[in-house]
């Protein structure tokens, strides 16, 4: 039987520090490759695909283009593309021919057996589909057996199964802790559940998002949830090693700090996290460890000096001169799993998850969590994490204060947290995609 030909996009996948919905499609690309299926990776480079030369095409990709034009000039030539072109574009395969020198990659590249790419897909999917008001189509030589798109994009391929996954409906539910166009986006999620071939999602709380507000029939939309994969080669390192990354890299001491890890943006709640860590009186520092986004100063106002602008390194002590805060920009991935084993506890007080992936790593590695108790964290986390209301900064402290005091409830929380996460394993991930793609082709069960 031949394997099943399976595309998912790189829309996210070519970010260099990487994001949740990396990790997913990256999970996603191996699960096929042990389900048996054939994988392309579709990009969307700014490096031209056109070489004849199937080396350069290869060097090209791989490639940091140089900015000869203006984004401004550039948008306008995409524009004029797509008005002449409105039968979409030709996805182009990108020759792998192991000349070029990958290993900077490794860490983010996800499996694959080929890679396409369309130059500025991702660009041009946003204008084409503002100016037709459909998607643009994307066509391959030969079409594959499904498409996966692992985001909500304006894009589908003709003869080919489209699913698109719809993680979460933040930009409608909390309207104010976006950047997305709300128009816009409500008008793409509305003709995606329209016109797709099926829908998923990574939670029963994201699937009655999606059914409440667009009215999608359940038989259409398919609950995954999503894989938490530790490699063993850091889930194993030697607690020696872990502290020597922790006292050499960030100055700090195992066991003794909190750790929030995510994007600091207003859905993280990472203002009213920093507020009750400061009432909360604990000695231990807090570590904020990620990106700056949309309204980051706002959510780290109450930090003195610059740390709202500083990446490396900021502090911030309290009255009493005990509490104090560092906040770091970015940590490579086996840094990161350092800093999650060696945390006292992680603190992820999100608004709102469509699944909350970084409680649920830290709850796999034994690290103890509080979490919300709200959207899709109670299915996901259990008992297994301390719940609260993230609106209510009082109880977000003493939730703090608790983990700070209470070994037996640390005790209880790491024990409980691998077992709850192995509810998320790889292999049980693979069986939920297999009954799903069963529904489209003959993928091994």
């Amino acid at each position: 039987m031949a394997k099943p030909r399976i595309v998912i996009d790189g829309y996210n996948l070519s970010l260099e520090q990487g994001t949740g919905v990396a990790t997913y499609a990256r999970n996603l690309s191996f699960a096929l490759r042990d389900l048996g299926a054939e994988v392309g990776v579709l990009y969307g480079n700014s490096a031209s695909s056109g070489h004849t030369n199937p080396l350069m095409r290869e060097i090209t990709f791989f490639d940091k283009p140089m900015l000869t034009t203006s984004w401004l000039s550039q948008r306008l030539r995409d524009l004029q593309r797509i008005m002449t072109l409105p039968f979409g574009e030709i996805a182009l395969e990108v020759p792998v021919t192991g000349q070029v020198i990958r290993d900077s990659f490794q860490s983010r590249l996800p499996h694959f057996d080929h890679i396409w790419n369309v130059k500025d897909l991702f660009i041009k999917q946003s204008l084409y589909g503002g100016l037709f008001g459909r998607q643009m189509p994307v066509h391959f030589q030969a079409p594959p057996d499904i498409v996966h798109w692992t985001y909500p994009l304006a894009l589908r391929v003709p003869k080919a199964t489209n699913i698109y996954t719809l993680h979460d409906l933040v930009p409608l539910r909390l309207p104010y802790t976006t950047l997305d166009i709300k128009t816009h986006y409500y008008r793409l999620i509305r003709r995606l559940t329209k016109n797709a071939d099926h829908i998923v999602t990574v939670s029963e709380a994201s699937k009655r998002d999606i059914v409440n507000l667009f009215g999608i029939s359940e038989e259409r939309i398919t609950n995954t949830y999503q894989a938490v994969h530790i490699p063993d080669i850091y889930r194993d390192r030697a607690i020696n090693d872990i502290k020597n990354d922790l006292k050499g890299t960030f100055g700090l001491n195992y066991k003794r700090y909190f750790l929030f890890f995510g994007a600091v943006e207003p859905k993280k709640n990472v203002g009213r996290l920093i507020e009750a860590y400061l009432a909360s009186g604990v000695v231990d520092p807090l570590v904020i460890l990620g990106k700056k986004a949309w309204q980051a100063d706002q959510e780290l106002q109450l930090i003195s000096g610059d740390a709202s602008s500083q990446g490396a390194f900021s502090r911030n002590r309290d009255m009493a001169g005990s509490s104090h805060i560092l906040r770091f920009e970015y940590a490579s991935f086996p840094l990161l799993i350092s800093l999650i084993r060696g945390a006292k506890a992680v603190l992820f007080p999100s608004l709102y998850e469509g699944f909350g992936l970084p409680a649920l790593e830290a709850m796999s590695l034994g690290t103890p969590v509080l979490t919300s108790n709200t959207a899709s964290m109670p299915e996901v986390v259990a008992d297994a994490a301390l719940q609260i209301d993230p609106y209510d900064t009082r109880a977000l402290a003493e939730g703090i204060r608790a983990l700070d005091g209470d070994a037996n409830l640390r005790g209880r929380l790491a024990e409980a947290g691998p077992i709850r996460a192995q509810e998320f394993s790889p292999e049980r991930y693979q069986e939920r995609l297999s009954k799903l793609y069963a529904k489209f082709t003959d993928v091994p069960k």
